[in-house]
């Protein structure tokens, strides 16, 4: 194949795992019109340095030049542009693909099999570059050291508070994440607090319902108050059951149904509805099984949703609660599901163990609904 004809073969390709330099098209005409670098040199208004610089790409083919050898070889400009353009590119992105393969380590902290069987990722791509690529698009990310500022930080910090030792950053920022991805796909109003309290008797009574009903009702009376409610499956390795945020002007609320059962999905969503309307406007990621009894924050959140759920002028009758007919009745007076009252129990009352009770608790799979 002639010098030309694989140099334009080059160009076409659009990934290539080199750079090739405009002056090397540059060189390829000279030799067709048997013309040397000094008579370019010359007839351009350049010296044979630059000339020579040119033609080895150490140096930039500025708009000027391309204008003038467009003059001189007959090559319009627009193309010595494009050449340069591209050839500038490339280099930006094998220096990027460089910097990449310091990173490969990046991979074994995220559930990449894991996004592949939801269908986030594609099959394994031909390298680990590649898939490096790819983590960064879904994260939205320039860099391993942005996605690390952006979500491994924030998450580190909700693992230092709950003094969970087993719990892994990556699956908890993937998760993060695929939250992320579902709000912004939600439509809300502007917030409105007043009103969002205003509706805490309409979404308890929702506890009632099958989670086919209670969930796109939920989500609807939130998302016209400017929170956006998901649900999203938690990431293996995230031990994580919640988290409130903003994202953009939205309020966002977004729980994992680690548990799947009624009493631990709503006693969760008032926790973080009780975040919300205290204005907490910095990230507050509740870790499954945290023992951080000593923040007052998440103690007056749980507080918050305890008596929301069961109101406090009932709570000094649960302790006479001693049978599972008893507990359906106390529930059907006060209206809430059976299930979210023997979940309370097992937490409080040390008659009632955790394997007491638990066939009153609706098992829930709002993934699927």
């Amino acid at each position: 194949m002639a010098r030309a004809e694989t140099t334009r073969t080059l160009y076409a390709s659009g990934d290539l795992d080199y750079a090739v330099p405009p002056g090397e098209t540059l060189r390829e005409l000279l030799e067709e019109k048997g013309m040397t670098q000094r008579e370019l040199a010359e007839r351009v208004g350049l010296s044979p340095k630059h000339v020579n610089q040119l033609i080895n790409g150490l140096v930039r083919l500025t708009p000027e030049v391309a204008e003038s050898l467009e003059r001189v070889v007959g090559t319009p400009a627009r193309l010595w542009n494009r050449l340069e353009a591209d050839y500038q590119s490339t280099l930006v992105r094998l220096r990027s693909a460089r910097d990449l393969e310091q990173h490969v380590d990046w991979l074994n902290e995220l559930p990449v099999s894991e996004l592949v069987e939801r269908n986030i990722l594609p099959e394994e791509p031909s390298n680990k570059i590649s898939r490096i690529d790819q983590l960064l698009a879904f994260f939205t990310v320039a860099s391993v050291d942005v996605w690390r500022e952006l979500y491994e930080q924030p998450a580190a910090c909700a693992f230092r508070k709950s003094k969970v030792q087993d719990s892994k950053l990556g699956p908890l920022s993937t998760w993060l994440r695929l939250g992320e991805i579902e709000a912004q796909q939600m439509p809300c109003a502007a917030f409105d607090s007043t009103s969002l309290k205003a509706s805490l008797p309409e979404l308890r009574a929702l506890t009632l319902l099958p989670a086919q009903e209670f969930r796109p009702r939920l989500q609807k009376i939130c998302s016209a108050r400017g929170v956006a409610v998901v649900f999203i499956e938690e990431v293996k390795g995230a031990r994580v059951s919640g988290v409130t945020r903003k994202i953009g002007t939205k309020r966002v609320i977004q729980l994992s149904q680690r548990y799947r059962t009624d009493d631990q999905l709503w006693f969760s969503f008032f926790h973080e509805i009780h975040h919300v309307l205290n204005g907490d406007d910095e990230m507050r990621i509740e870790i499954a099984g945290r023992t951080d009894t000593d923040d007052p924050i998440e103690l007056e959140a749980d507080r918050f949703s305890a008596d929301t759920l069961i109101p406090p002028q009932y709570g000094s009758r649960l302790a006479e609660l001693t049978s599972k007919a008893e507990v359906r009745a106390f529930a059907r007076e006060i209206g809430i599901a059976p299930g979210i009252v023997v979940g309370r129990l097992q937490r409080e009352n040390p008659r009632w163990p955790y394997s007491k009770g638990n066939d009153l608790k609706r098992k829930l799979d709002l993934l699927d609904t």
